[in-house]
């Protein structure tokens, strides 16, 4: 019998729509953002019988705690590059998060391409620091199961000197060496340190308001380059915009969130 990933299992959903939050992949004891994404994506992907993810976004309603859910999903339109699709994840009559997305077939996706950025400027993944559960004042139990190597010039906001330039970037991998596909990039969008770690002001939760994936590309083999970036703080919020780059220096993978500014 071959082996199942840690993240294969954890985002498991019977064809009824019932799943499992898996102890392990949170912050503080709630669920990380980006595996709830990738947990009622997986859903959404069944329920459409295409491949990949193209858009998602999630609207989080409640904190994810572990324990069963329920995501009921449901077609909106299918049409011959893509089936759009609505979602919602909910526990006990109490809804988690509500989302839509657009879902299609990446692997023969051919056009004209522009690039006008590049991959962040990285060291090697070996010389990037890893993020480990016990960095910072949260328990990052998600980082048990997940490789981020971050940049060392973006880790000063753990000895309280920080760049004042909300940037975060580094690696990614799975610990266990799964390979990467598209619905894993729902979860690795939101699995780096909040970019204004890096800003003069207090390090805490990040609660998530809303969270858009775009995925571009099926990515190659090996781990992935990331870097997000906030360019605005005002009125209670901030967001976030995200990059990640395959190891051939191709996009694979837009983020956007819309979050509310640390909570102690």
């Amino acid at each position: 019998m071959t082996d199942i990933s840690e993240f294969d299992a954890a985002t498991a959903v019977a064809p009824d729509g019932s799943a499992v939050i898996i102890d392990g992949w949170d912050i503080n004891g709630n669920a990380n953002g980006g595996y709830l994404m990738a947990l009622a994506g997986r859903a959404m992907r069944d329920a459409s019988d295409r491949p990949d993810p193209i858009t998602v976004t999630a609207h989080y309603l409640a904190p994810g705690k572990p324990g069963p859910v329920q995501i009921d999903s449901t077609i909106v339109k299918a049409g011959r590059r893509f089936a759009t699709m609505s979602a919602q994840m909910h526990t006990g009559g109490k809804p988690i998060m509500q989302l839509i997305g657009a879902f299609g077939d990446l692997a023969d996706a051919k056009s004209f391409e522009h690039v006008g950025s590049a991959p962040p400027d990285l060291p090697p993944f070996e010389q990037c620091l890893p993020r480990d559960r016990a960095q910072g004042t949260a328990d990052v139990a998600l980082s048990d199961r997940i490789d981020v190597r971050l940049n060392p010039e973006h880790v000063g906001y753990l000895r309280g000197e920080r760049t004042g330039d909300a940037e975060m970037a580094g690696w990614f991998a799975f610990h266990d060496g799964r390979p990467i596909d598209t619905l894993a990039l729902l979860m690795i969008c939101d699995a780096f340190p909040p970019a204004v770690f890096n800003l003069d002001m207090p390090a805490g939760w990040v609660p998530t308001v809303e969270y858009t994936v775009h995925v571009r590309a099926v990515p190659a083999p090996g781990p992935l380059m990331c870097v997000f970036r906030t360019h605005f703080v005002s009125s209670g919020f901030l967001n976030e915009d995200g990059e990640v780059w395959d190891s051939t220096g191709r996009l694979v993978a837009q983020s956007r969130q819309l979050g509310l500014t640390p909570l102690l």
